[in-house]
């Protein structure tokens, strides 16, 4: 399955697949390939699983005693499992859009797979925990520094803080334009509507530079 942003950023910012001929049948839907990633114990794996109309690929594993001293796990103490490569699913937003979600491994140790899971991703959404918010961190640097477009979604946990979307993007020096989306992952709707704030960012983005490579008159 290969993605390429030259060929699927126009169509996916609100233009055409490719026109249908007369009795051939509808266009192939656009595939986009988004990312998920976030902090360990964040619900990357719970956002994919929630959202994917199909039965979402995991690779999860048990967390052993060979990961203490390695593996952060304070205010995540009850997690038992890991995701070890990457978390699939997919979604279709409308007729003729169909993201593609990976879940990106989230401990220290699996960073050097983000480069190999974000070739031809057109977005990402960085989930936040405000337990554990400069968790996040890595991932806003490594999409800042890609200008990969993302928005920060609030996973709500009961024992987590209630901060304002304001606060959040303070807390973590965002560009104002950047969204900050509150949710709670094992809600499908929730999760939708993560995506769907993506994709309506991914529109922006693109008709801004779309503006910006028009000759003057």
């Amino acid at each position: 399955m290969v993605f390429k942003p030259s060929e699927n950023a126009g169509a996916a910012a609100g233009g055409s697949a490719g026109p249908s001929p007369e009795g051939v049948g509808p266009a192939t839907p656009v595939a986009v390939k988004i990312l998920v990633a976030g902090g360990f114990g964040v619900g990357k794996t719970t956002l994919v699983g929630s959202v994917s109309e199909i039965r979402p690929l995991q690779t999860e594993e048990l967390l052993t005693d060979r990961g203490v001293g390695v593996d952060d796990t304070e205010g995540v103490e009850q997690k038992t499992t890991t995701t070890v490569a990457m978390d699939f699913g997919r979604i279709t937003i409308r007729d003729g859009l169909v993201l593609y979600l990976f879940g990106t491994p989230g401990q220290d140790r699996f960073w050097f797979m983000w480069d190999e899971l974000s070739f031809g991703a057109l977005g990402a959404v960085v989930l936040a925990d405000t337990r554990r918010l400069s968790d996040c961190f890595p991932a806003v640097d490594y999409f800042e520094n890609r200008g990969l477009p993302f928005v920060i979604a609030v996973n709500r946990f009961d024992d987590g803080y209630d901060y304002m979307p304001d606060e959040i993007r303070e807390a973590l020096d965002l560009s104002e334009g950047t969204p900050v989306v509150m949710c709670d992952v094992r809600e499908r709707t929730s999760g939708k509507d993560v995506l769907t704030a993506l994709v309506k960012y991914l529109l922006t983005v693109h008709e801004g530079a779309t503006r910006a490579d028009a000759p003057a008159l």
